[in-house]
C-alpha cells in the first residue's frame, strides 16, 4: 500500500505555496508511556514483594517475545511496553522503599516527639483557617521537606533522607515561615504522625511545636536564592496593583499563590480556571513561542520569532530555549504541569536543534515516560493527569473539532479557541469530579474569555520578573500594564462564579467520573446532529442558560421555595446562624452570616436578595461572622453593624478587614437603637449601655432585636444570649410583648432562661444547628420546654432552610424541599 505524500488534513495540493505536509500522527511511544505510567501507579505504595514479582513477570514476558523466532513488529512493540512497565514499577518500588526506610515511619506510628533536621523541598503554602465551633483556627503554613537527621525520644540520632510534610502554626511569625526557600536547612521539634489517608508521598507528617520563627540551620543554595529574589521582585513590582491583579499576576507568571484570597481561589475553581494559577504548560509555550515563533515554521526558512529577528542560528535558538526552560522550572518550581511542559519543550527544542522533524504527540508521550521514571509519584497525581489529558486533547481532539466547526461556517480563529476550550473541558471534567464532586457549567465560556488576556499578562509579567532586579521602575510599569489583563481574568472568574448555577454537585469518586465521561461522550456524539435540529438545539441552549442563571421567579416555581410573600427566613448554614428579613423587592436585612461564605451566598441567591442595606452581626464568634464574604459577594451592602464587645479579637479583625476590602463601613450598634427599613421596624434590646457583657463572654454581648414587620409577624432575635444575659434583658425590658416567632438562642442549647420563654410565649420557634454537631444542639430539654409552651419547633438540621409567611392565624413556616407547613 502506497503511503500518501500529503496528509489528508493538509487541505492543499503538493506544490502549493504553503502545503501542510503533516505526516500521520506517530503513536509508537504511547503504549510504552502508558505502560510505565500504569505500572508506576500500581507499584507506588504496594508491598515490595508484589512489585518485585510484577517486574520479574514483565521482564520474562518481554524476553520471551524478543527471543522467539520470527520476530514481528507487533511483538517488539509489546515487548517494549512490557520493559517500560517493568522500569516504571521498579522506579516506583525504589521510591516507595524510601518511605519505609529509617526510623520515621515507626516513630510516626507511635506519635513520637522528635527533633528533626530538614531540607526544605517546596515553597511554604498557607493553610486555610477553619471554623471549629465558635472559633476560627489560626493561620498556618505547610511545606514539603526531606528529614535528614532524626533524633528520637531516646536521644538516638539517625541520618537518612525521608520525605515528610511539615505543618506549623507560627502565630506572629507567619511571614518568616513564608519566606523559606527550597533547599533551606531547618531544625524542627514536634510530633510525628502517620500521613493522611491516600497521601503516599510522605512517610509522616511533622507538626512543629511552638509559635516561634523557623530555626534555620543552613541557607538555601545560590540558585534557589536567585530564583527567590526574582519571585520577590515580581511581588514588589505588583504591590501597587488592584487587589485581584496584585494577587493573580504572580500566580499566573510563576505559580506564586501566596496572595490569592480564599474567595478568589474559590472563584477560579468554580469556573475551572484554576490551571491559570498553577503555571500550566501554556505559560511556557507562550514564552517559547515568543522566542521561536510559530512552532510549525520553526524549521523552515520563513521561521519567525524573536530569535529569527535577531539573527540567532537555529541550534543556538534551541540552546537558548533550553536555558529558558531550565530557568522556567527553577523559578516556577517543579510542579507537575511545569515538569510536563518543560519536558515537552526540551524534546521539541532538541528536535529543532538536530534538524529532525518535530512532532508534539511523540514529545508528550516521551515526556510522560521520562517524568514517570524520574518521579513515579506523578503517576498518582491528579495535577499531572489533568495536565497530560489537557495537552493530549489539544493535540488530538481539538484540531478535528476545529475543522468541523470551520466546515459549518465558524470563523477560523473562533473555531480554534472554541474547540480547544471544549476539548480540554470534555477530557478533564470527569477527572475533576473524582476529587471535587462538582461540574462547572460555565467553564467553557469563562476559559474563552480568560484566554484573551492570558498571553499579554504572561509576557508582560515575565518581562517584569526579569527586569525587577535591575530596573524596578520599569518592572513596575510593565506590571501595571500586565495588571489590566490579569484583572480581566480575575473579573471573568468572579463573574462566572457569581452565577447561581455556575457549578452543580456531582457524585464523587471514579464512578462519578465514569458517569460524566459517558454523558460527555453521548453529548459529543449527539453534537453532530445539531445542524439538522436547530429548534431542539435552541431549546437545549435555553435550558442550559436557565440552569446557569436560575432566575429567582423560575427557581421558586420549580422548587416551591421560598413561598410567595415570605417575610423572614432562616438559612441552612450548618452549625451557625444566618437569618434574613425581607425589606422589599430583592432587598433584605441580614442578621449574621454563618460559618461558610458559600452557604449563606446560596441561600441569599435562592431568596433573590441582591441588596442588603444593613448586615447585622450579633457577635464575633466564627459561626456567625466568617460567612461574611458570602453576603458581600455580588451584592450592594450598605453597612455592617456589630456588637459593642470586640471579642474574639481575631474574628473582630477579620470582619473589619473583610468589610474594608469591600469598602463597606463597620459601625457598632447603639444600645436602645430603633430603626426602620421598608416594612421592617426594630429595636435593639441588648446589649445595654455601659461596659462589656454581664459574664465577660462574647455570647452574652449578642445584639438582641425585637422586630415588627408591617402586615407580618413580630420576632425576637436574641443571638446567642445565655441565661444570665436573657434574665437581664427581661429585667431591662419588662414590657417585652409576646412574639410570633423566636429565633432560639445559641442554636437551641440547654442554656435557656425558662422565664423569658414563658414571657414571650412564641408560636413558632426556629433553631439553626448543624447536622450531627458535636455539641448535641438542640438540647432535648430546650425542645421540650418550647413544645410544652405551645410553640411549633422547626430546626435547620432536620428541616433545612425555613421561610415564614403571613401573620396572625395565617402565620406559616415553610421548610425548603419538604411538604410541610407549620402554622
Amino acid at each position: 500500500m502506497k503511503r500518501p505524500v500529503v496528509h489528508a488534513a493538509a487541505g492543499g495540493r503538493l506544490g502549493d505555496a504553503d502545503p501542510r505536509q503533516e505526516a500521520p500522527a506517530d503513536l509508537r511511544l504511547l503504549p510504552p508511556a502508558m505502560a510505565a505510567w500504569g505500572a508506576a501507579a500500581l507499584a507506588i505504595g504496594a508491598p515490595g514483594r508484589w512489585t518485585g514479582a510484577g517486574v520479574a513477570v514483565c521482564l520474562l514476558a518481554a524476553a520471551a517475545l524478543l527471543l522467539v523466532r520470527g520476530r514481528r513488529p507487533g511483538r517488539v512493540a509489546v515487548a517494549t511496553a512490557l520493559l517500560c512497565a517493568a522500569a516504571g514499577a521498579a522506579c516506583a518500588g525504589l521510591h516507595g522503599a524510601d518511605l519505609r526506610r529509617g526510623p520515621v515511619p515507626g516513630l510516626a506510628e507511635r506519635y513520637a516527639r522528635v527533633t528533626v533536621e530538614l531540607t526544605v523541598t517546596s515553597d511554604p503554602r498557607l493553610t486555610r483557617p477553619k471554623v471549629r465551633g465558635d472559633q476560627l483556627s489560626d493561620a498556618g503554613v505547610m511545606l514539603d521537606a526531606d528529614a535528614v537527621l532524626v533524633t528520637g525520644p531516646d536521644g538516638r540520632a539517625t541520618a537518612g533522607r525521608t520525605p515528610v510534610q511539615v505543618f506549623a502554626t507560627p502565630g506572629d511569625h507567619l511571614a518568616s515561615w513564608q519566606e523559606l526557600l527550597p533547599s533551606t536547612r531547618l531544625r524542627v521539634t514536634g510530633r510525628l504522625e502517620p500521613p493522611t489517608d491516600g497521601d503516599v508521598r510522605y512517610a509522616a507528617v511533622l507538626r512543629a511545636e511552638g509559635a516561634g520563627p523557623p530555626a534555620v540551620g543552613g541557607p538555601p543554595t545560590g540558585l534557589q536564592r536567585r530564583a527567590g529574589e526574582l519571585r520577590a521582585g515580581l511581588r514588589e513590582a505588583t504591590d501597587g496593583l488592584p487587589s485581584d491583579a496584585r494577587a493573580l499576576l504572580p500566580g499566573l507568571v510563576v505559580g506564586d499563590t501566596s496572595r490569592i484570597s480564599p474567595e478568589l481561589d474559590e472563584a477560579f475553581k468554580a469556573t475551572d480556571l484554576a490551571h491559570l494559577t498553577a503555571v500550566s504548560g501554556a505559560n511556557l509555550a507562550i514564552v517559547l513561542a515568543l522566542l521561536i515563533g510559530p512552532p510549525g515554521l520553526a524549521l523552515r526558512a520563513e521561521r519567525r520569532g524573536l530569535a529569527a529577528r535577531l539573527g540567532i542560528p537555529l541550534r543556538a535558538t534551541a540552546l537558548l530555549g533550553g536555558v529558558l526552560t531550565l530557568g522556567f522550572v527553577v523559578v516556577c518550581r517543579p510542579e507537575p504541569s511545569v515538569l510536563r511542559a518543560a519536558a515537552c519543550g526540551v524534546i521539541t527544542l532538541l528536535a529543532i536543534g538536530t534538524g529532525r522533524r518535530r512532532s508534539l504527540l511523540p514529545a508528550l508521550a516521551a515526556a510522560v515516560l521520562l517524568l514517570v521514571l524520574y518521579d513515579p509519584w506523578l503517576a498518582r497525581g491528579y495535577g499531572f493527569l489533568l495536565s497530560v489529558l489537557a495537552t493530549g486533547s489539544l493535540l488530538t481532539i481539538a484540531p478535528r473539532w476545529s475543522a468541523a466547526l470551520r466546515r459549518r461556517g465558524v470563523p477560523g480563529r473562533l473555531a480554534e479557541v472554541l474547540a480547544a476550550a471544549g476539548a480540554a473541558q470534555a477530557v478533564c471534567a470527569p477527572v475533576v469530579v473524582v476529587f471535587a464532586a462538582r461540574v462547572s457549567l460555565v467553564a467553557v465560556p469563562c476559559n474563552l474569555f480568560a484566554e484573551l488576556a492570558v498571553a499579554p499578562a504572561t509576557v508582560l509579567g515575565f518581562a517584569a520578573l526579569g527586569l525587577a532586579p535591575v530596573a524596578m521602575p520599569v518592572a513596575e510599569l510593565l506590571a501595571r500594564c500586565a495588571g489590566w489583563p490579569a484583572g480581566w481574568i480575575a473579573a471573568v472568574a468572579r463573574a462566572g462564579a457569581g452565577l447561581p448555577g455556575a457549578r452543580v454537585d456531582w457524585p464523587d469518586g471514579w464512578p462519578g467520573g465514569a458517569l460524566l465521561a459517558v454523558l460527555t461522550a453521548l453529548a459529543v456524539y449527539g453534537a453532530r446532529y445539531v445542524p439538522r435540529h436547530p429548534w431542539a438545539t435552541a431549546g437545549c441552549t435555553v435550558l442550559l442558560l436557565l440552569a446557569v442563571v436560575r432566575p429567582p421567579p423560575l427557581t421558586r416555581i420549580v422548587t416551591g421555595w421560598p413561598p410567595p410573600g415570605w417575610t423572614f427566613a432562616m438559612c441552612d448554614v450548618g452549625q451557625g446562624d444566618a437569618t434574613v428579613l425581607a425589606a422589599g423587592d430583592g432587598t433584605a436585612v441580614v442578621v449574621d452570616a454563618g460559618p461558610e461564605p458559600a452557604l449563606v451566598d446560596n441561600c441569599l441567591r435562592d431568596l433573590g436578595v441582591t441588596r442588603v442595606p444593613l448586615l447585622l452581626l450579633t457577635h464575633f464568634h466564627a459561626d456567625h461572622v466568617t460567612g461574611l464574604p458570602g453576603v458581600l459577594r455580588g451584592r450592594a451592602v450598605g453597612a455592617v453593624e456589630t456588637t459593642t464587645f470586640p471579642e474574639p479579637r481575631e474574628q473582630s479583625a477579620f470582619v473589619r478587614r473583610t468589610a474594608a476590602s469591600a469598602r463597606v463601613p463597620v459601625v457598632p450598634v447603639a444600645p436602645g437603637e430603633q430603626r426602620r427599613i421598608g416594612p421592617l421596624a426594630w429595636r435593639v434590646l441588648w446589649p445595654r449601655a455601659g461596659p462589656g457583657p454581664v459574664t465577660g463572654e462574647p455570647n452574652d454581648s449578642s445584639v438582641a432585636l425585637l422586630v415588627r414587620i408591617a402586615g407580618g409577624p413580630t420576632l425576637l432575635l436574641p443571638g446567642d444570649l445565655e441565661p444570665a444575659a436573657q434574665q437581664s434583658l427581661l429585667r431591662d425590658n419588662p414590657a417585652l410583648p409576646p412574639v410570633d416567632v423566636l429565633k432560639v438562642a445559641h442554636h437551641g442549647s440547654a442554656h435557656q432562661d425558662p422565664g423569658l420563654l414563658r414571657h414571650i410565649h412564641p408560636r413558632l420557634a426556629l433553631i439553626s444547628s448543624g447536622r450531627h454537631n458535636m455539641y448535641g444542639h438542640p438540647s432535648p430539654r430546650t425542645l421540650a420546654a418550647l413544645t410544652t409552651g405551645g410553640a411549633a419547633v422547626l430546626r435547620t438540621d432536620t428541616n433545612g432552610a425555613i421561610a415564614v409567611t403571613g401573620a396572625g392565624r395565617a402565620l406559616r413556616a415553610v421548610p425548603r424541599g419538604q411538604d410541610l407547613t407549620v402554622g
